[in-house]
Formats: C-alpha cells, structure tokens, sequence
C-alpha cells in the first residue's frame, strides 16, 4: 500500500482489502458496511479509525500541507578534516591535510545553534566527517562537548554520528566515543577483495581486515555501528556475501549507488548498468527472504528512495541541512562541498541556502518531469537532484536511476511485507467466521 500522509506498510488479508477499497469512493462508515460483508457497523467505525491513524484512510476537508510533518532536525555535517588514509576510488573528495581549527569548529558549533533556534528547529544531528574523521577524536570530543553545552543551553536535543572508513578506532576513541552517545557509522563495500577493490589505502592494499577488526571492537563494546555501503559495478558480484555479514552481527546499513564526480579516476570502471544493478538486487532481496531480520529495512535497500515515509524531496539540501567545510564554508551538499554559498560567519546560513538559487535545486518531486504520474513518486522523490543535474544538466527531470527504482521498489515492499507477516502480531479487527475476518 502506499499511504499518502504516513508512508506506514500493512499487510491486509482479502476481506479487509475489499473493505479498504470501498472507502476509496469516499463511502462512509455505514455505506461501507451495508456494501460488505460486515453487518457491524462498530467494526467498520473500528477499521476506519485504524486505517486513518495509519495513514491509509485521509480527511478530504483538509489540505495537503497540513498533512505534512513538519521538520524538527537539523542534521549538519562538520567536515572536522580533509585528509584521510585511505584512497577510495569513488570518492569525491580532493585530499589534503587541512583540519579544521578550533576556533572555526566553535563558531562553526554557534552557527547551527543561531540557525537551528531561527528556524524552529528542536532537534540537531551532527555527523563528524571527512576526510577521515577519526584522525581528529580529540578535536570531535571538544567540539562536541561545546555544542553539548550550547544544546543545554538552548534546550535543544543534540545527537551525533561519526562517520568512518573504519581503518582504526583505539580502544580509547570507541570509550569517549560511547561516553559522548556519539553513534558510529562505518564504511564497508564487501567481504575481503569485494571491499579491498574499492577501499584501499594509497599503497594500493586493501582496507577489509582492518575494518572487520574494528566492526569486531566495537560490537565488543556494545557499540553497533551502522554500515554505509557504496555499491558500483566492482562490488555488484559480492553483495550477497556482504549482507551475510551484515545479517549475522544485526547490523543496520543503507545502500547507496556509486555517482559519478570529478575526483573519480576510473568512473567507467565503476558505473553500473540498470540491469545490472536491478539482477543483482533482486538476488540479494532473494538471499534476505531466506534470512528475514526483525528490523525494518524500508530505508536501506534502495539508494535514495526513502520507503518509511510519504516525501516530496529526497533529501534535506536547501531544506534542514548543512555542510559545514573546515574553513568555515557552508555548502548544500557534501558531495558538493566546493561550491560553498555562505559561510558561518551568517546569522543564519540556513536561511541563506533555503533562498539560494546558483547551487543544488531539491525541487519538489511534483515538479519532475516524468515524476507526477508515478505510483513511487512519494518515495523515491526523484531521485539525488546533483546526481540527476550532472547527468541531465536539469534539476526538474526524473532520475537517471528511475527504471531500478520502479523495478526494486515493489519488491523491496513485499520482503517487508514478508518481514511483518514474520515478526509482527495481526490486528483483529472483526472476526465472523474463519473465512470473514478484517485483519491487519
């Protein structure tokens, strides 16, 4: 199903699919019942109330806007360094060795404040990254405990990721790490030389024994790192083998599609055909049925598409998101990172990105050609808007990725749906006889 508001997944068994289906007219409760199989009016009347605070049923009286949540994050990325010591072959960093000074990171720190506060903002995501991050613990625990006590001051929740290639977390680090509540996000392509084709260091040997010994750390410390996966053609053949591992520790990831960028040396190499990545998916789906976890994966499985809420934008650029350079530049995307529009030194940089119009465009996907009449358009959004421009030289068109996104969509879907029928307990809503019944 694909509620409008919520973006909420239920599985229906048939008579109470036909009930839904009936509301689809804008039938009323009592209209409903005398068209159906159910004589009680309090079931459907119960039925109806769930399906509205699930998202499945709406109000027609009210606008679309008011059934938008409203955004309460956010989410910054502080690029605390530009060095690092690995040479991933897709990255789109420029390597050197400038770090960001201290004075930098704490106006860098007053600068979201400002902006958060401004904005209305009760919640702010701080995402330590390069470079390698890591190579500067001392300089995140500081400008971590700073922004900790601006965010006391300010009332405001404060959490935070670091994000690393996962090369070398000291004992020590992964200690301050937890004592902070500063969650770990890790960077893995692939089991052994899946991995190592991708991720290596600037003497050409591979990274994977390194960062499985890290993973085995931080699991020994109670600390479950979230694994970023960058999928390109080197590691399509491996993926399976990945999600293994994954599957066997529990740990959550999110896959994202190599794109193509300037610092990229081999992009031929690495870029992958629709049918390629669609196959290769649909095994992995195929692997993961066998092995079903209980956690949600609606937001790992597919790129950008989002598939835990109903959005209009992909992504936060121009909305609840800033990249902070470490000069002190702010930009809309990470991945754009040169392209600084304002700086910290701003009131509010937020807002100067918001009414920007030289960088990134995150159009509305209603605004997309080839968008609008689309089942998935609420999910995928589009796709990434720089990924779509560098490609198309556009911001108001359809994603190059569209066609694996309308392919994998429906079948990440029903591995969900396979996921609930697995783990979670049916509501009962009315039960006449053993082949009457309205199930949730």
């Amino acid at each position: 199903m694909q509620p409008a508001r919520l973006g909420r997944l239920a599985v229906l068994d048939a008579h109470a699919f036909f009930v839904l289906e009936k509301f689809r007219d804008g039938n009323t409760p009592s209209e409903v019942a005398e068209a159906t199989f159910i004589e009680s009016l309090t079931a459907i009347e119960q039925f109806a109330a769930l399906l509205y605070n699930s998202g499945f049923l709406q109000d027609t009286q009210l606008s679309a806007t008011n059934n938008r949540k409203q955004e309460e994050t956010l989410a910054v990325w502080l690029h605390v360094t530009n060095a690092c010591n690995l040479r991933c072959n897709y990255c789109y960093i420029s390597k050197t060795n400038e770090i960001m000074a201290d004075d930098t990171a704490r106006k860098s720190v007053d600068a979201i404040f400002r902006s958060a506060l401004k904005q209305g903002f009760k919640h702010i995501m701080l995402k330590y990254a390069g470079g390698e991050a890591s190579l500067q613990a001392e300089s995140i625990f500081a400008i971590h405990d700073y922004a900790i006590d601006q965010a006391r001051f300010h009332n405001i929740e404060l959490d935070a990721h670091l994000l690393s290639n996962g090369v070398f977390l000291s004992q020590r680090m992964i200690e301050q790490l937890k004592k902070r509540k500063i969650a770990v996000s890790i960077s893995l392509d692939g089991i052994g030389a899946a991995h190592d084709s991708q991720r290596s260091f600037s003497n050409g040997k591979g990274s994977f024994k390194f960062v499985d010994r890290t993973i085995t750390r931080l699991l020994a410390n109670e600390v479950t790192p979230h694994i970023l996966v960058t999928v390109s053609q080197h590691n399509l053949a491996g993926l399976s083998d990945l999600m293994a591992y994954i599957l066997q520790y529990n740990l959550s990831f999110s896959l994202s599609y190599y794109r193509d960028n300037e610092c990229s040396p081999s992009s031929n190499n690495l870029q992958f055909s629709d049918a390629q990545m669609i196959t290769t998916m649909q095994n992995v789906f195929a692997f993961i049925e066998q092995r079903l976890p209980r956690q949600s994966l609606l937001n790992s499985l597919i790129d950008k598409a989002d598939l835990t809420h109903s959005h209009q934008q992909t992504c936060g650029v121009g909305r609840n998101y800033l990249v902070i350079d470490q000069h002190g530049g702010v930009a809309k995307c990470q991945a754009d990172i040169k392209h600084t529009i304002t700086t910290i030194d701003e009131d509010d940089p937020l807002q100067i990105l918001k009414t920007d119009l030289t960088g990134i465009q995150n159009l509305p996907v209603e605004q997309k050609q080839g968008c609008q009449q689309c089942n998935w358009r609420n999910w995928c959004a589009g796709g990434c808007p720089l990924l779509t421009y560098r490609i198309t030289g556009r911001y108001d068109i359809k994603s190059p990725n569209c066609n694996i996104y309308q392919a994998l969509i429906p079948e990440a879907l029903r591995l969900e749906a396979l996921r609930l029928l697995a783990y979670e307990e049916p509501f009962i809503i009315h039960e006449v006889t053993e082949e009457h019944s309205l199930v949730l």
